[in-house]
């Protein structure tokens, strides 16, 4: 049978991919051509006077290293008068082609200043550009020369204007105190006359550019030569070959903006200080520029410039600084040349080098401006100042010497005499009515040395005065800074040089203290004062006092210090090297090198008032500041002490010997010390006791064994007084100091025996008491021995007790009865003992009083040691 199939429709699909290929074509294409029109870059022409260096194809465009277009073609412009070069810049410098944009050719050029297009000599000429601001613009002049570019990093720009460029070139340093701080980076001539040189700082040297700065030019080598001698002067070898600028400037001042305009002064000396003015003149052929301005024979100035204005002749002046107060509203200038008559020519040397500015100060506030005048005017002042001036001696100044301010002649001595009392030299001046402002409150005079002589590492400088003042002497005024003038009359100081007015000024303005201590100190005259490590002052005296065998120690403090010198000052001696050690580690204090040669003081305050003590010097920084109190002790010479000993009091110190000298007769030490002021008040009692605590080795013991180590100390028991002192005579054996109320009473026997301080005394076995000391008895017929019981035990003791020898071992042989020994306890035998036994109870009627005697019976009673009153503590 034959199967019929059914046909299949299948539904064709809108899209095939197959199209996707040309379409991804097209847009690539498309985006392909886009980029080539959009990165096919910007085409300008630029005219140059020549092609020289230049080739189509190879000559590239630059900018900071970076190439952004490239020469595509040169032809010759229409007018036959330069070049045409077109150039194909990137797309991306569009925003930079704009009418103030400038191009110019690149090529080396060798300077003392440096090399400039060096990397043109591998790569060849290129163009640079500068970007500039206007509209965008397709056709630019190229500059004859580099336009002025500044360095990549910040700084700040100055314009400084110049008459004259000299051996000033690009790449110039600038110098700030010799320091290369910038560099000249272009120069344009702005008028017929005036140069403006751009100059860049560095940015870490801007904020020394103010708005006063000065600036000179310091290029090859200033000369200046004279009679007195020829003086060279240069900034740096840079500024000789490649020009330079120096500048200076006022911290005070505000701070420089970009593009500041300065001048260019032609030296430092012209730049430097000064006050600046105007003279005014109808005919001024004789003076120029520099034209010196005089006074008295010495320049004091100079014409900077001069200008030619609608009312005549304008001339700029300054006055250098240190003649700056010469100036004043007064002040009269008139022109003076060389003067020819039948008598001779005056100052004939103003033939050759022209006229000059003469100048007569006077008074008032200056002005800016001043009539140049021809002839000398008449003195507006004839009446002069007349003064007295002493001195304590004579200077090697008589009548007729020159009285000067600033080497400048203002007056003369008239006559010099002793005064009245014949303590001080007198000398009457005058003074011209021109200088009288100068004299004022506070000023005076020093006399000048006819050859000084200064010499130091950098070699020896001689100077010698004229004639006049090796014969009659001058004298220099010193103006105060007052500006009360003084009337005739007036007393002012002559001092013989410098130095010692500055010492009687420093003196003036001293503090005065006198402070007292033990010793020398170890300190000298012009030992210095320190507070904090800073020196305050120096010692003026060290003298010694016979009478209280101490010494004086003057001092000065400044008084710049005068507040630190209050109730709470305390001063002590510096020590070279102190040496603080512990456990801890060690700790090391130098003084300055002038306190350990020469000694010193230090000044401190403390927390609370001084109690009594503001003027004694204190060995030490502790002792100081602890407000210990100073006595002094004598000990017979056998006793072995030495300083920085303690002072203790049951153990706990209290003060410290600072010193032991053996006196002059050998019999005795005498000792200085001090006590802490804390404790000063409880041991400086009248009867207050010292003694020597020394290890002691007996068969009882060491007693006080610590001091086989440290050495002896000194003890003290405080008396019951109200009366102090500062002297205490020194004891060799400790006393007895009843501290907690014992029962004290004498022990009489024939001898002493074995009995010793310490020897203990016993009640039934129980160590109750002890002897605290022995004497012979006055008429040396036998021993007293001071003993104490506790006082605990007290009520043990009365006038029924009975005492007696328990020392050593004590032997009884009979020929019948044998042999009988006695002893104690091993202590008693070794270090003797004292035995008590009482028969009656304590009460009021039988107690005893603190000297009640007692005798000390050799051998115990058997009865004695029947008794047995029952004692109560509370009886």
């Amino acid at each position: 049978m034959t199967q019929v199939q059914t046909p299949k429709v299948v539904k064709k699909k809108l899209f095939s991919p197959i199209w996707l290929l040309p379409i991804i074509a097209l847009a690539l294409g498309a985006w392909l051509g886009v980029k080539s029109i959009r990165e096919s870059g910007v085409e300008v022409r630029i005219h140059f006077p020549s092609a020289t260096g230049m080739d189509i194809g190879k000559t590239l465009v630059k900018y900071q290293g970076l190439t952004v277009g490239k020469v595509v073609d040169i032809s010759i412009d229409d007018d036959l008068q330069g070049v045409n070069v077109d150039v194909l810049m990137d797309y991306r410098s569009s925003p930079f082609l704009n009418k103030d944009t400038k191009f110019w050719l690149v090529k080396p050029k060798a300077s003392i200043t440096g090399v400039e297009g060096l990397d043109t000599l591998f790569s060849g000429n290129y163009i640079g550009i500068l970007p500039g601001e206007g509209e965008s613009a397709s056709f630019f002049e190229a500059e004859i020369s580099a336009p002025v570019i500044t360095p990549g990093n910040e700084g700040l720009i100055v314009n400084i204007t110049s008459e004259k460029l000299g051996s000033l070139d690009v790449g110039s340093p600038l110098f700030y105190r010799q320091i290369p701080v910038g560099q000249v980076v272009g120069y344009r001539l702005d008028s017929s006359n005036k140069i403006i040189v751009t100059a860049f700082i560095q940015q870490q040297y801007a904020n020394l550019v103010k708005v006063d700065s000065q600036f000179w030019n310091v290029s090859g080598i200033s000369v200046d030569a004279s009679l007195a001698g020829i003086e060279v002067r240069t900034e740096s070898l840079a500024a000789i070959l490649a020009g330079g600028i120096s500048f200076s400037s006022n911290d005070k001042s505000a701070p420089a903006e970009n593009r500041h305009e300065f001048a260019l002064y032609d030296s430092e000396k012209q730049a430097f200080g000064g006050i600046e003015f105007t003279l005014t003149a109808n005919g001024t052929e004789s003076v120029a520029n520099n034209t010196a301005i005089v006074f008295r024979g010495i320049n004091i100035g100079r014409v900077t410039n001069k200008i030619l204005t609608d009312n005549g002749i304008s001339l700029e002046a300054k006055i250098d600084s240190k003649y700056a107060e010469l100036l004043a509203g007064t002040s009269s200038f008139w022109l003076e040349g060389a003067d020819i008559s039948l008598s001779g020519i005056n100052h004939p040397e103003r033939l050759l080098t022209g006229s000059v500015i003469n100048f007569i100060t006077g008074s008032g506030d200056p002005l800016q401006q001043y009539p140049l005048l021809t002839t000398k005017p008449e003195p507006l002042n004839s009446n002069k100042l007349t003064l007295t001036l002493d001195s304590d001696t004579n200077p090697g100044v008589s009548a007729g010497a020159e009285l000067r301010f600033k080497q400048i002649k203002i007056g003369t001595v008239l006559s010099s005499k002793l005064n009245k009392e014949l303590t001080k030299v007198e000398y009457n001046i005058e003074v011209d009515a021109d200088f009288s402002s100068l004299l004022t409150k506070g000023s005076y005079f020093v006399a000048e040395s006819v050859l000084s002589v200064e010499a130091n590492l950098d070699g020896v400088a001689v100077k010698a005065r004229d004639l006049s003042t090796f014969t009659n002497g001058a004298l220099s005024l010193i103006k105060g800074a007052s500006n009360q003038q003084l009337a005739n009359g007036a007393l002012l100081r002559v001092f013989a040089s410098n130095k010692e007015a500055d010492s009687y000024f420093e003196n003036s303005r001293l503090i005065t203290r006198q402070l007292f201590s033990n010793d020398a100190a170890d300190v000298v005259d012009g030992s210095p004062v320190y507070y904090k490590k800073m020196q305050i002052g120096q010692v003026n005296k060290v003298e010694w006092q016979r009478k209280s065998n101490d010494f004086i120690i003057d001092i000065s403090i400044q008084k710049t210090f005068e507040s630190l010198l209050t109730d709470k000052t305390v001063f002590w001696r510096n020590s070279a090297l102190a040496i603080n050690a512990s456990l801890s580690g060690i700790e090391v204090e130098m003084s300055p090198l002038q306190g350990a040669i020469k000694g010193g003081i230090t000044l401190g305050l403390l927390e609370q008032p001084a109690q009594g003590h503001e003027n004694q010097l204190y060995a030490s920084k502790f002792l100081a500041l602890s407000q210990s109190t100073a006595i002094t002790m004598t000990f017979p010479a056998s006793v072995k002490l030495a300083k920085k000993a303690p002072i203790r009091y049951l153990g706990h110190k209290v003060g410290e010997v600072e010193s032991v000298v053996l006196s002059k007769d050998l019999t005795e030490l005498n000792v200085s010390a001090y006590l802490y002021g804390d404790y000063a008040a409880n041991f400086n009692q009248q009867d207050a006791s010292f003694s020597i605590v020394d290890a002691k080795v007996s068969l009882s013991g060491i007693e006080a064994p610590e001091t086989l180590i440290t050495g002896p100390y000194i003890s003290v028991v405080p008396g019951i007084s109200t009366q102090t002192a500062s002297r205490f005579a020194g004891l060799i054996d400790k006393p007895f100091y009843n501290l907690d109320n014992a029962l004290t009473f004498i022990i009489t026997n024939n001898n002493l025996g074995s009995i010793n301080k310490g020897t203990a005394i016993f009640f039934r076995g129980i160590k109750v008491g002890q002897v605290d000391s022995y004497q012979l008895i006055a008429d040396g017929t036998g021993v007293e021995m001071t003993a104490h019981i506790e006082s605990r035990y007290k009520h043990l003791v009365n006038s029924s007790s009975v005492l007696w020898d328990l020392s050593g071992v004590k032997v009884d042989v009979g020929l019948f009865s044998g042999a009988q020994i006695e002893t104690g306890s091993l202590e008693t035998i070794l270090t003797g003992g004292i035995g008590l036994a009482t028969k009656e109870v304590t009460s009021v009627e039988n107690m005893i009083a603190p000297q009640h005697k007692f005798p000390l019976n050799a051998a115990v009673d058997p009865i004695w040691l029947d008794w047995a009153p029952k004692q109560s503590a509370t009886d």
